[in-house]
């Protein structure tokens, strides 16, 4: 710990909003998210690169335990590299629906219309592999302990999906289990554990998506 203690400076790019304003802009954000949905079918259509790094940037600016960032993103748009992954992750998952996922798990996911046939990750133009980095290694080799990595890690990667979505692209959320593959495909040192495969793109078209809903409010918010 420094013997000379933390260091500020001014808060700058705080922007106070009138309370009408912020009224209209907290509803409008509402309607953009509510507009958000899980998808399954993508289209090929190419992604500028620009705008999955733009968005990967914003979520870097996340919250996080003693500013660690313990996160590392990998962006995958080689071909040949996400079907790699798409056959590493059907191996996987081929295990869960066959017997390694208990009953009362597929029961669940049998309102989604999922199984082991994942032909999206190599589909959609690009996949973004986000992993959680237990420590950092030191300059002399030692290893140094980053705090509250999965709240971290989560709350950086809904900045993302948000980002995406406001950028106007569509994306689903995939965790294989395990996923310790995807440290062996992208080269990743042991540091790290894949958090999430997020795959991201413009839907098919004629994309469809489960009739479900979210909770009502009252299911989820308490006024006190």
């Amino acid at each position: 710990m420094s013997d000379t203690g933390p260091t500020y400076v001014p808060l700058e790019g705080y922007r106070e909003i009138a309370p009408e304003d912020m009224r209209r802009r907290a509803a409008e954000f509402r309607r953009e998210m509510e507009r958000r949905r899980t998808v399954r079918e993508f289209s090929e259509r190419s992604v500028p690169r620009g705008v999955i790094e733009d968005c990967i940037a914003a979520a870097a600016r996340a919250p996080n335990g003693a500013n660690r960032q313990p996160w590392h993103f990998v962006a995958i748009g080689d071909r040949a590299l996400k079907r790699r992954i798409r056959e590493a992750a059907e191996e996987e998952e081929r295990a869960f629906y066959s017997g390694r996922a208990p009953d009362e798990w597929l029961e669940a996911l049998a309102a989604l219309g999922t199984d082991e046939h994942k032909p999206f990750l190599e589909e959609a133009p690009w996949l973004i592999a986000i992993f959680a980095q237990s420590y950092e290694v030191g300059p002399g080799g030692e290893k140094v302990k980053n705090y509250y990595v999965q709240e971290s890690v989560g709350i950086a990667t809904g900045i993302l999906i948000t980002a995406l979505h406001h950028a106007g692209l569509v994306s689903l959320t995939h965790t294989p289990s395990p996923m310790g593959f995807l440290n062996e495909l992208l080269g990743r040192p042991p540091n790290e554990r894949p958090f999430l495969l997020l795959v991201t793109g413009y839907p098919a078209e004629g994309a469809r998506v489960p009739d479900i809903d979210k909770k009502p409010h009252p299911e989820i918010l308490t006024w006190r």
